[in-house]
């Protein structure tokens, strides 16, 4: 507490009186005295933040050394002492400047010297007075004063006779609101009719700024006192009503509180006794999931209806059954992560080092892969693309999605939908259902362990529908960006933030993924492998995992890079590197069992031992014809597994006209056949065929093999050249290929899969191909190796194939 500031006006506290230590105590008799006996030269006490009033009784600390010599001459004389308000509280040292100039006379009644030298006085306020001058300032302030007689009220009519009431029971009013018994003040108070003795009384217990009780001091008038008083008493009704009202509701709350505590140790009595809960009120299922609860990092929505459930649960019988399905979905919203993310590896340089250590080519995935993480470096909030991966099998679709994940330090999760009819696989069954689970979707996030894993829907183009729904209208919501940050699943019925996740789909055709859900993916293509991208990826990849899961090292096994070459042509026929793996796996299989007899390494396999290994070649460079008869023609067609070469044989028979289709064929493949043959008829003068051929002859149209479906637009050259070579009776060439759509008026129309053709006629041993001008971009995607392996022709009109076709005359 500062120097002169007091502690409890009135009286001394008997506590502090008890824990005062007897030490050069003074006692002083109070002798009471009229306003005449006070002298008009007085000592001056300034004090801070209190206005002390006339019939005041308080205790004040001086510890300043100019206000101890002033109590000290005042107890030299006759006790009085000027008792003025700084102010400015924050002065240590105040002048005469920093002094009001209405103080109050007050007497010391008490003094008492503190360990710390400080003094502790007693003072009586006994009259108000003002400064005239001051006529000391060392070493201590004394001041010439005048004293301000109270004025007496000359008529106490109605109104001052208000005023006295309304001041008593204002004052009443604010002790019952703090709880004061207001016995022996209101008996004190309504013994006062004067006006500034009451005003003097009243506002001196009052908790009102220094400045306006300086304005009350100051006030000489004792009704506009006692009016100044009325209106801070009425502001303090204001405040004191208020702190009222707050300190119940707080006792409210606290009585609330208790309420419930008192109810739920008595929940916890019961518990105890069916069992729920151990003797120490520990281990209780209903505290373990709430705390589950807790510590989940539920959004406010979830929490709030896993809150809803759990009182429900609690309200149950344990055995009951609509209580074991609760617990079940609290179970579920506890185990998946609503926040917790995989915090992303956005090193740009060491996601394309791991890409590259994973899979050999794929520019294109990987630089897309690339781009997505330098994106989401600079911009953290992005939402997770939708990529869709489309080529044959085995091209390294899935393990692509998997080496992505490494890339990105993300969980990885593959759900396969081949086959998948029922929409609850996607969004769950609702709990209504016996046995009812959330979707797939759900549960393999719940697997992950983050939101934001890398997903990856296998096989979207084998899903199916029925009855149970259609899983691919459930799959537009999972695979919207703008939907999926709010996806529901049924079993849940809760929103849940996709965003974050990473999808990515396979397909091995896009004909029978519907548009709308293709229209929400980014499609990459990924073409098979030429022969050299297979040699390096089965020496690099292929060869040392079949090793290893075969159980023999590296020094057990010699085989060369012709050797691999050699298997690839030989053995297998694909454009993706499964088959080729088994062959790698089995000839390693070979030589474990070698070593399992004993026999000792290592084991060279050379082109010529090659057979001992896998027996005779399963696809040879004789299976080719080396001379086509009149009327084949080699074309080139891409299925779902890669390019393939095909025949086309044309039989010219007598009959009336007739088109016989056989092979399988579809109905685009029919209607290619009846273009070329209407487009024959139309150049028979050009080719030198009588123009009334197609009446006199039957032409008879197969494509083997006969048990294979085929359909498509691109044999249409093909189907051409085949009809003309049997028209004219000229063989064409046996190292040639074709494709390409054909029109009415001859042009020859752009087709897809292009590389994968242009990798079948080289794995056949073609050395030309013709495909459609408006294809040269394809083409030029194709690696350079690849291209300076065959000679390529583009065509824009039917009638330059013919010249490229026919044999050269020996």
């Amino acid at each position: 507490m500062s120097d002169e500031k007091n502690d409890k006006p009135g009286r001394i506290p008997p506590q502090e009186e008890e824990n005062t230590p007897s030490v050069d105590v003074e006692i002083l008799d109070a002798k009471e005295s009229d306003e005449s006996g006070i002298p008009t030269t007085l000592p001056v006490l300034p004090v801070r933040d209190i206005v002390v009033f006339n019939y005041m009784i308080l205790p004040l600390f001086v510890g300043r050394e100019k206000s101890v010599q002033a109590i000290d001459e005042a107890l030299n004389r006759d006790r009085y002492v000027l008792i003025c308000t700084q102010k400015d509280e924050t002065v240590d040292e105040p002048t005469p400047d920093d002094l009001y100039t209405t103080g109050t006379v007050g007497m010391i009644m008490r003094m008492l010297k503190m360990p710390d030298g400080r003094l502790k006085v007693l003072v009586q306020g006994l009259a108000r007075a003002r400064v005239k001058k001051f006529v000391r300032h060392e070493p201590y302030d004394e001041a010439l004063v005048e004293i301000v007689q109270e004025q007496e009220v000359a008529d106490l009519g109605p109104e001052q006779e208000a005023l006295l009431r309304t001041v008593k029971e204002q004052t009443e009013k604010i002790l019952s609101l703090r709880g004061i018994d207001t016995s022996e003040i209101m008996a004190v108070l309504n013994s006062v009719n004067e006006h500034g003795r009451l005003a003097d009384l009243v506002v001196s217990n009052l908790r009102i700024k220094p400045t306006d009780a300086q304005k009350i001091l100051e006030c000489e008038d004792p009704v506009k006192r006692l009016v100044l008083v009325n209106e801070q008493l009425v502001k303090e009704v204001e405040v004191a009503s208020m702190q009222a009202k707050i300190q119940n509701m707080a006792k409210e709350g606290m009585d609330k509180a208790q309420r419930e505590y008192f109810l739920r140790e008595q929940l916890k009595a019961i518990r105890k006794e069916l069992g729920d809960i151990g003797e120490n009120g520990e281990g209780g299922e209903f505290d373990d999931i709430k705390n589950a609860l807790d510590k989940a990092g539920l959004p406010t929505k979830v929490k709030a209806e896993a809150d809803k459930q759990l009182s429900r649960l609690e309200s149950m019988h344990p055995d009951s059954s609509e209580a074991t399905v609760i617990r079940t979905y609290l179970d579920w919203i506890v185990d998946i992560p609503w926040k917790k993310l995989s915090k992303d590896q956005l090193d740009i340089k060491k996601a394309n080092a791991t890409l590259n250590d994973d899979h050999y080519g794929l520019d294109k995935v990987k630089e897309r892969i690339l781009e997505y993480l330098s994106v989401r470096k600079l911009n953290p909030k992005m939402k997770g693309p939708i990529l869709c991966f489309v080529g044959p099998p085995g091209v390294g679709k899935t393990s692509l999605g998997r080496s992505i994940a490494r890339a990105i330090n993300r969980k990885f999760v593959r759900m396969s939908l081949g086959g998948m009819h029922d929409e609850a696989e996607i969004r769950g069954h609702r709990r209504t259902y016996i046995g009812a689970m959330p979707g797939r979707i759900i549960q393999g996030l719940k697997e992950a362990q983050t939101k934001n894993p890398v997903f990856m829907l296998d096989e979207i183009d084998k899903v199916g529908q029925d009855f149970r729904g259609d899983p691919s209208s459930a799959l537009l919501e999972v695979l919207d960006p703008e939907q999926n940050n709010t996806f529901t699943d049924h079993y849940l019925n809760l929103p849940y933030d996709l965003s974050k996740t990473m999808f990515i789909c396979t397909a091995n055709i896009l004909d029978t993924v519907p548009s709308a859900l293709l229209d929400r993916m980014e499609v990459i293509n990924i073409s098979g492998y030429t022969q050299q991208e297979k040699t390096k990826i089965a020496r690099r990849y292929l060869l040392p995992r079949q090793i290893k899961e075969n159980g023999i090292t590296e020094k057990d096994i010699q085989i060369s890079d012709g050797v691999i070459s050699q298997v690839i042509e030989e053995y297998t026929r694909e454009a993706g590197l499964r088959e080729l793996e088994r062959k790698l796996g089995s000839l390693c299989r070979k030589i474990a069992r070698k070593i399992a007899e004993g026999q000792k390494g290592p084991f060279r396999i050379t082109p010529r031992g090659i057979k001992k290994f896998l027996g005779l070649p399963t696809f040879m460079e004789e299976d080719r014809d080396k001379e086509l008869p009149p009327g084949v023609a080699l074309g080139l067609a891409w299925t779902p597994y890669g390019g393939v070469t095909l025949y086309v044989e044309v039989s010219i028979l007598p009959g009336k006209g007739k088109l016989l289709l056989t092979g399988q064929l579809g109905d685009v493949m029919k209607e290619s056949a009846q273009a070329a043959l209407s487009y024959a008829r139309s150049k028979a003068e050009y080719f030198g065929l009588d123009p009334d051929f197609a009446e006199k002859k039957d032409i008879h149209i197969h494509v083997p093999a006969g048990a294979t479906p085929k359909d498509g637009p691109s044999a249409g050259v093909t189907l051409f050249t085949a009809l003309i070579s049997a028209l004219t009776n000229n063989p064409i060439r046996s190292d040639l290929a074709m494709t390409g759509e054909i029109t009415l008026r001859g042009r020859v129309m752009p087709v897809g899969g292009i590389k994968e053709k242009v990798l079948a006629a080289v794995g056949a041993g073609l050395k030309k191909v013709i495909i459609p001008a408006q294809n040269k971009n394809d083409f030029m995607e194709i690696p350079q190796e690849l291209r300076k392996k065959i000679e390529v022709k583009v065509v824009e009109n039917v009638d330059e194939i013919w010249p490229e076709v026919q044999l050269e005359k020996k």
